[in-house]
């Protein structure tokens, strides 16, 4: 019956557009009125009646502007094809953030992209490496004299030191950033005179001359990358926050248990890409609750594969209420517990998953985590 209606309606459609000229067309009621205004001519001044007096000069409230009414303007204007849209620095990719004397970079990207592009900053100009925590998204360099590094960086860090004969060492860390698929990214050195031996501690913030320097040098770079259409190491990628251990277990009561070994910011950002991977919905997420919604009965939403007019027309897309009648709603719960992150899945918060519902979206997570 419902696609009775569509054909019934798309034939009334057609049959009122065709042969209709009185409707349509130059002559037609609904003709085109947008170049109506290139006829417009001014009309004779008002006059006042002789017996009335008055001290205000009486000007027209939309006057034509003279290049306007032109004999040599006629027919149908055509729309200019619109200017390119220029790209500005306020949209670009990376961008300098400060909070005091504090100072990092904010990214457009998610973590795990960000963390190769940083690392082969400081490998490209001479810094080495000396241990890496992809899980926690943090790399240090090892005790360099700043003539070690690139001629450029060098010059630029021995200014900034607290003394050019001495000897740095830093760490980078990248951390998710408020908004989904947002990374922030920080800087912090150390110094100490060059042949030293001494244990010295990265401070807890960053504020120091080199850190300031390393910060903008990092920034220029990330945004001449990204102009270029600097590409990302998907392998690398792949491993920034991969957990140390993926196990799924049972609780005491047999409900199915996935174990993360990674802090609550690692395992939010790995487990929320694993589900997007998943065959299902992710319907809404809240961050502070460590929680995802998902909908099993829909498809993960493909935002170039709108419903046509023909589609909507004869009935093949099902109606909201056709939707909320097969919709399988759960929800994926983070919650920290020691050095792991455990991830349930519950019907609602009162009520836990299925086991057999449970352990298919925990697989899939911990599937798309190795």
């Amino acid at each position: 019956m419902k696609r009775l209606a569509g054909l019934s309606a798309l034939a009334l459609v057609i049959s009122s557009t065709s042969g209709c000229g009185w409707l349509w067309g130059e002559d037609g009621y609904f003709r085109d009125r947008g170049s109506d205004y290139l006829e417009a001519h001014p009309t004779a001044a008002m006059q006042l009646p002789p017996d009335v007096s008055t001290s205000k000069r009486l000007d027209p409230l939309l006057p034509i502007p003279r290049n306007v009414a032109d004999s040599s303007v006629k027919g149908e204007y055509e729309v200019p094809r619109p200017l390119p849209l220029q790209a500005s620095a306020e949209a670009s990719d990376y961008s300098l953030q400060k909070s005091g004397e504090s100072r990092w970079v904010l990214a457009q990207h998610a973590p795990a992209e960000v963390w190769p592009v940083a690392r082969q900053f400081f490998e490209d100009n001479g810094f080495r490496i000396a241990e890496e925590r992809p899980q926690t998204g943090e790399f240090n360099t090892t005790w360099q004299r700043f003539d070690e590094l690139s001629a450029s960086m060098a010059k630029r860090l021995a200014s900034s030191a607290a003394s050019s004969d001495n000897e740095a060492r830093v760490r980078v860390r990248i951390e998710p950033g408020v908004q989904r698929n947002t990374s922030e990214v920080y800087v912090t050195s150390v110094e100490r005179p060059a042949g030293s031996t001494a244990q010295v501690d990265f401070p807890a913030r960053s504020g120091s001359g080199i850190d300031a320097a390393l910060t903008d040098e990092l920034l220029a770079s990330m945004t001449r990358s990204a102009e270029k259409g600097g590409s990302v190491s998907l392998l690398a990628a792949r491993d920034f926050d991969a957990p140390t251990r993926v196990t799924l277990e049972e609780d005491g009561s047999g409900n199915p248990v996935l174990n993360v070994g990674a802090d609550l910011d690692r395992a939010w950002s790995s487990v929320g890409r694993a589900l997007e991977q998943g065959d299902w919905r992710i319907e809404d997420i809240n961050r502070s609750l460590g929680l995802y919604y998902i909908n099993l009965a829909e498809k993960a939403e493909q935002r170039d594969q709108e419903p046509g007019f023909l589609s909507k027309l004869f009935g093949n897309a099902p109606t909201k209420e056709e939707r909320e009648a097969r919709a399988e709603r759960y929800q994926v719960r983070l919650s920290k517990v020691g050095d792991s992150v455990q991830v349930t899945v519950e019907k609602n918060i009162n009520t836990v998953a299925p086991a057999d519902v449970a352990r298919r979206v925990l697989t899939l997570i911990q599937d798309n985590l190795g």
